[in-house]
């Protein structure tokens, strides 16, 4: 197929869910509790509920919505330090736009910007270095966020910092890794997931071969998917084919963007300027080993963390907040009992409501849920009054 309309066919979409009802119709243990499928990337969330593709699949599937958006997973403590980072008079600090409302212990970074820090919107870290080569006499921040999809650009813009002696930027690194957080997934005592749909974009960069444990390890199937709703349906067939069929193996749906190795210049580039971290915090968790990853000591003078004294404090989410359970699929967004009353995507008060990627903000904007009946809780005002 070459065009968008071809992966959005309507007959191609209902021929695909005739197959997936009659395959799981096959299924014993579909009969006594539903097949849950986790779609790991919280593009594929998106995808899922504004495209309404649950629609197309039988009452016997149902989607575990997983950890894979960035903005979506950042502690309070990091969003803290950003904001202490920010408010430093002699600093332009630059983020991505999906990252400025994510609510931090005392404020996000748009308060911030709004209380007089200097904030800024980039598209691109090479915007930030541009930023920092025109404003020689100011340090210029960029807020690396993301899984190894964003991590190469990244990691070559410190490279050309590096090559062209840009000596006021710096990185403030909150990069992550998928395979440790998939691993602590499944590694997870009652753990019910009966598949994956495996991440589109950040496979582009480190190939299907890096989720061949998935199959050989824990016996689970997983198809790397793309975005469009065929690409959706089509992957969720290959799922319960295996499962019908008594398999599992790693499957590329995505093959027209996906290679088994990856992208070895991107690679190479994260190897050279990252690390790994010996452990890194997840909103709604934990800490995870080796699932963050920080800037090298050969490339100390463009990392914020060794430039600049940060608060580095852990912070508690709300308890009212259920956004660990959500992202581990112990709940579905609507059950969280401050789901679209304290907490929307005009006033997020969890961070899933913040990124168009998180579950609760697709399920909020597409879900269909009317909010009207809902009513926030005692512990849900003290939240937001900070008591």
């Amino acid at each position: 197929m070459k065009y968008v309309d071809e992966f959005r066919d309507p007959g191609k979409a209902l021929a695909l869910s005739r197959e997936i009802h009659a395959l799981t119709a096959t299924i014993a243990r579909a009969k006594r509790q539903p097949l849950q499928i986790m779609e790991v990337c919280g593009g594929h969330t998106h995808s899922i509920f504004r495209y309404g593709v649950t629609q197309f699949l039988p009452d016997e599937i149902e989607f575990v919505h997983g950890p894979g958006c960035p903005v979506c997973v950042l502690p309070m403590g990091r969003v803290d330090d950003c904001v202490a980072l920010a408010e430093r008079p002699e600093v332009i600090f630059t983020t991505f736009g999906d990252a400025m409302r994510v609510p931090g212990s005392k404020k996000s970074l748009l308060k911030a910007k709004a209380d007089g820090a200097d904030v800024r919107m980039v598209y691109s870290p090479l915007d930030a270095l541009a930023l920092a080569r025109q404003n020689p006499e100011r340090e210029v921040i960029f807020f690396g966020l993301g899984f190894e999809t964003t991590m190469p650009s990244t990691a070559m813009t410190v490279l050309q910092a590096d090559a062209q002696n840009v000596s006021n930027f710096s990185l403030f690194c909150n990069h992550i890794t998928i395979i440790p957080t998939i691993k602590a997934i499944l590694d997870e005592p009652d753990l019910r997931l009966d598949g994956f749909l495996g991440p589109g974009h950040v496979s582009m960069v480190i190939g299907s071969a890096a989720y061949d444990f998935i199959a050989r390890d824990y016996g689970k199937p997983i198809t790397i998917a793309g975005f469009e709703p065929l690409d959706v349906l089509q992957s969720v067939w290959m799922v319960v084919k295996q499962i019908a069929e008594g398999r599992a193996q790693v499957e590329n749906q995505y093959a027209r963007v996906v290679p088994r190795d990856g992208n070895k210049v991107a690679l190479a580039a994260v190897a050279e300027v990252f690390e790994l971290r010996e452990f890194f915090e997840w909103r709604g968790l934990g800490s995870i080993a080796h699932s963050g990853v920080r800037v090298r000591e050969r490339y100390a003078a463009f990392d914020a963390e060794r430039k600049f004294a940060l608060p580095n404090l852990r912070i508690a989410d709300p308890q009212s907040c259920q956004c660990g359970e959500v992202l581990k699929g112990q709940l579905k967004p609507q059950q969280c009992k401050i789901f679209g009353t304290a907490c929307t995507p005009q006033t997020p008060l969890g961070a899933l409501m913040v990124s168009t990627e998180g579950a609760c903000a697709a399920f909020y904007n597409y879900g269909r849920i009317d909010t009207s009946g809902l009513s926030a809780s005692k512990a849900t005002k003290e939240d937001q009054h900070g008591r």
